[in-house]
């Protein structure tokens, strides 16, 4: 008896250790998001070197965004999607029986907003002109909060597959939300590329 009882305390010891495991994010999906966002920031940053006011401000036509209003807009986004989708989110308490509300994929999700096929007009809140800042400032903004992001992510244990938020499309998980967050940032850039490779583009 006293040999049964030792037997299955270890496997709900061992049953416990493999459900915590479950619940924090790996070494491998960490590196994944880590890549992601330092990749997004990089490749903006690259896009938006040397570029003069005239070129920053150029607009293709009355209802195009510039390459400043993209930056704007992308930067009201990263500090507006992680406090909504990841403070927001993990302020509430894991909830494993929600996972099946959880119906696309990380690649899924990279894929949807990195595409620029399907045009989406946004809200309100996320309009350029309610950021009147410096395109410097703007971008010195941008990477505070990116360097907070990724973090953030270095460091935690926390269970970020099961809390969630719903967007348009429908529920994530918060890692998910952060893949979506940076993704957001690479559709963005290439919007600036599009506005760049237009015929009339200033050429300094």
């Amino acid at each position: 008896m006293k040999r049964f009882s030792t037997i299955l305390m270890s496997m709900l010891l061992i049953g416990g250790m493999t459900l915590q495991a479950q619940t924090e994010i790996s070494k491998e999906e960490k590196a994944v998001v880590i890549k992601y966002l330092k990749e997004t920031q990089n490749d903006m940053i690259k896009v938006l070197k040397g570029l003069s006011e005239a070129q920053l401000n150029f607009k293709p036509d009355a209802g195009s965004w510039s390459v400043a209003e993209c930056l704007k807009h992308i930067t009201i986004s990263e500090s507006a999607l992680w406090g909504n989708f990841v403070t927001g989110a993990m302020a509430t308490a894991a909830d494993p029986s929600r996972r099946g509300e959880v119906q696309m994929t990380d690649d899924q999700i990279m894929g949807l907003i990195e595409s620029r096929e399907q045009k989406v007009k946004t809200f309100p809140p996320f309009e350029p002109n309610n950021k009147p800042e410096s395109v410097k400032d703007v971008l010195k903004e941008f990477k505070s909060l990116r360097a907070e992001h990724i973090k953030f992510v270095k460091k935690t244990n926390a269970d970020l597959r099961n809390h969630y938020g719903t967007l348009p499309f429908g529920t994530v998980d918060t890692y998910q939300a952060i893949l979506f967050m940076a993704g957001h940032t690479k559709r963005h850039t290439d919007q600036m590329k599009e506005v760049m490779a237009n015929a009339s583009f200033p050429k300094q």
